[in-house]
């Protein structure tokens, strides 16, 4: 299993590139820009890293079609891979926050979502192949005039699905380069990878090199107070928090009742940048906390590699994506030193 960061996207260019510099001499494997709606352009943020890196490959995470068109993210992507020399990434989500923040009603309907993933991919794909293209007609977007890429010589780009529940799985292991999971827990682990190796079964490209990538918190600092309370303000966007909620996996009914009739705190301790949870027994955020994230000091982190991150990689996954908050370079010192030498 191979190791990658995510950082958050409210750091310059200029820093983000120190940071891929430094990744790529501890041998991470890729670094990823987050697309916010209020922050820095992800691709954008990415050239200076292109150009100051050699091996360590660059992606966007996440990115909507209901935010900017299929050919659109192409030309993007298309753009940083060749200033990457092949080496950028796109994370193809089917909602996302942007999308919310512009007003933009998600259809809740599941198979629209897929669709609408798969008909992104297909379109980047198509620009990327480097042939000539009339039209691309799908049930949700389409292009109406010839397009051809010619300009585009670096071989890829790594086309991923954002695929946690079960029929993006599905969908990303049929027609996607691989597939980005948020927040999937050890117990999560079994069945999202069963409804991938589903999708892998009904592919029609070869799989050669099909990544599987898993979205993970990480909060160690060298206070533990500092950590927990960086973990609990952001707790509210872990995956099993989020509808379609899965915190069964871990709670039972009386606590999820607590959890769900509670919400809005956990939303306010992020906005507030607090990370105080009212209303919620404190053992409850911890188990979630636990469950959902790494947390701690530098001394929790040998066990947690043994615990957690080694069990990722016995239950499938060919990437670890750790998602950094506040003070990445430290972060990124610490997996370098801790977690690093165990996957290499």
């Amino acid at each position: 299993m191979d190791i990658e960061i995510i950082l958050e996207p409210d750091i310059t260019p200029q820093q983000l590139a120190e940071i891929a510099v430094e990744a790529e001499k501890a041998g991470v494997r890729a670094l990823w820009a987050s697309n916010y709606h209020m922050h820095w352009d992800p691709f954008v943020s990415l050239v200076p890293a292109a150009q100051a890196t050699s091996k360590i490959y660059l992606g966007v995470l996440a990115l909507s079609p209901m935010e900017m068109h299929p050919l659109k993210i192409a030309n993007s992507v298309l753009s940083l891979n060749e200033l990457a020399n092949g080496r950028a990434m796109v994370a193809i989500s089917g909602g996302g926050g942007v999308a919310g923040a512009i007003g933009v009603k998600v259809d809740p309907k599941a198979l629209r979502s897929v669709r609408r993933t798969r008909e992104t991919i297909e379109i980047i794909r198509a620009c990327a192949s480097g042939e000539f293209n009339m039209k691309y007609e799908g049930e949700i977007y389409e292009v109406n005039r010839p397009f051809w890429h010619q300009w585009a010589k670096a071989d890829g780009p790594q086309i991923y699905s954002c695929s946690t529940e079960p029929m993006m799985c599905r969908m990303g292991g049929r027609v996607a380069d691989a597939i980005q999971m948020s927040d999937v827990s050890l117990d999560m682990l079994p069945e999202a990878m069963e409804n991938v190796k589903i999708g892998l079964g009904k592919r029609e490209l070869p799989a050669d090199n099909f990544r599987i990538g898993n979205f993970w918190a990480w909060h160690y600092k060298e206070d533990r107070d500092v950590s927990m309370k960086e973990a609990r303000r952001e707790l509210v966007y872990r995956g099993s928090m989020l509808p379609p909620h899965s915190l069964h996996h871990f709670l039972s009914p009386e606590e999820e009742k607590i959890v769900l009739d509670n919400f809005g705190e956990f939303q306010k301790a992020y906005f507030m940048r607090t990370g105080v949870i009212n209303n919620v027994p404190e053992e409850i955020v911890n188990h979630l906390i636990k469950e959902l994230a790494s947390a701690g000091t530098i001394d929790d982190i040998e066990q947690e590699v043994e615990e957690r991150y080694k069990k990722f990689e016995e239950g499938g996954l060919t990437d670890l994506s750790l998602r950094l908050f506040d003070d990445p370079m430290d972060g990124l010192k610490m997996i370098a030193e801790h977690v690093m030498p165990k996957f290499q």
